[in-house]
């Protein structure tokens, strides 16, 4: 380690679940901590669907990360963006002039949307990463209605209250659930020029099968779940177009006024900051105990990383994974700095696959129990509500979902920010654009 610090300087970059655990793993080691993120919270994201469905608010799963480490003197956390890493002098570079020297420096950046070379379709198929994401999908998801109650014309109508989600995984899954119950049960009753239970959502997957990481049979029942509960699910159905209109499937076009990316994922551009090799969605392929080959002063975790397990399969992007790895990490950095052996290689322990698909709902694979209906989505609850951050985000996520759960109410409905309605002429010309569209089909 370098003798320009009495105490050798790990920084961390990103806040979510691996960077947050590897920092506080490091809370006994005799070490400067630098925790830099562009926001200044940490974010629960497998409830990121919930904000966007307006059952939580934004607060009840983001945490101030200043407030996590308040008592830990030994860590700096700076909000930041970081452009680069001069790995010959060791130092992290960012937007706003700082340039953060390092002893050791982890990676921790996730991952953002992957459109497979459709970039320009994130305009109108947003992803779901951030808060800010699911704030512009609840507003769309909101608007979608109010407009719906205004609108004349019936074609107009039927375009506002269709709803698509494009892609099967967990968060398509649990995303589409979450529009049905908001439409049928949450709304229905509410408006009086027009019924939210004519509300369509379709959920639309590439491959055979929903949940594909799942037993084939927790697929199949999800599928069969999300069509009792008003879901259209199409499988084998490829997207090949969308705009402000709606989806383009093939020969099918579908006319829609809110659509969700949730397909596909890459990693962020810190590979190419340092040079390193990667793998086909961009995430640094480490070596067994999460450094970067020939840069050992280098480490990567979660989404930044593209690990494998002790079978050769590879360790999937889940927050649990995650945090074992920030836990691995700092094992290898506090070993380092005292002068201990190496811990060794990264053992990933997968603790089970679980996705809710609505109200007492849900699908759970842990080894060879495999769980459904009521007491899934009890399990699922539990383990969500577990791996929150802090005590007072546990109670209030825990309320919330009961007072849901007992009401059908969402709590989170506002429309506050700004999203004028469109111009009548512009309204006026939306069926035009419908038949347009559906003539080029």
């Amino acid at each position: 380690m370098p003798e320009s610090s009495a105490r050798p300087r790990v920084v961390i970059l990103g806040a979510g679940f691996g960077g947050l655990e590897c920092a506080r793993a490091l809370a006994r080691a005799p070490l400067e901590v630098t925790i830099l993120d562009r926001q200044n919270h940490h974010l629960f994201q497998p409830l990121l669907y919930q904000v966007a469905t307006a059952a939580l608010s934004p607060g009840d799963i983001a945490w101030p990360v200043r407030a996590i480490f308040r008592g830990r003197p030994d860590v700096t956390v700076l909000m930041a963006t970081a452009t680069g890493v001069d790995t010959q002098a060791r130092l992290l570079r960012t937007a706003e002039g700082l340039d953060i020297p390092y002893d050791m420096l982890v990676l921790a950046t996730g991952a953002t949307h992957s459109y497979f070379g459709r970039d320009e379709w994130a305009r109108d198929a947003p992803g779901l990463k951030t808060i800010e994401d699911a704030r512009a999908i609840r507003r769309r998801l909101l608007l979608a209605f109010e407009r719906a109650e205004v609108a004349s014309d019936p074609d107009l109508r039927r375009r506002l209250l269709t709803f698509v989600v494009i892609g099967g995984g967990p968060t398509g899954v649990e995303l589409a659930g979450a529009m049905v119950e908001l439409a049928r049960k949450t709304v229905a009753g509410e408006f009086r020029r027009m019924d939210p239970r004519a509300t369509r959502v379709v959920l639309v997957e590439a491959g055979p099968r929903i949940l594909p990481a799942f037993p084939e049979e927790l697929s199949l029942y999800a599928h069969r779940a999300l069509e009792r509960m008003g879901v259209q699910v199409l499988t084998g159905t490829r997207v090949t177009g969308v705009d402000e209109a709606g989806v383009q499937c093939g020969e099918e076009r579908i006319a829609a006024s809110t659509v969700v990316w949730a397909a596909g994922v890459t990693a962020s551009p810190a590979a190419g900051w340092i040079e390193a090799e990667r793998d086909r969605a961009g995430r640094l392929r480490v070596a067994p105990d999460l450094t970067v080959p020939g840069q050992p002063a280098i480490l990567a975790v979660g989404d930044t990383a593209s690990v494998v397990d002790a079978k050769g399969r590879p360790v999937p992007g889940t927050a649990p994974a995650a945090k074992q790895m920030g836990r691995h990490a700092a094992r290898v950095i506090a070993a380092r700095v005292s002068g201990r052996p190496a811990p060794g290689a990264f053992r990933y322990r997968h603790h089970g696959d679980l996705a809710t698909i609505g109200r007492r709902a849900a699908v759970v694979s842990l080894d060879r129990v495999r769980l459904t209906g009521w007491i899934g989505w009890w399990f699922w609850g539990i383990a969500h509500v577990w791996y929150l951050i802090g005590f007072r985000s546990r109670v209030v996520v825990s309320f919330e979902w009961l007072w849901s759960y007992l009401t059908f109410q969402r709590g989170a409905r506002l429309i506050s920010d700004p999203a004028p309605a469109p111009p009548a002429a512009q309204e006026a010309q939306l069926p035009a654009t419908m038949e347009q569209a559906r003539r080029r089909a």
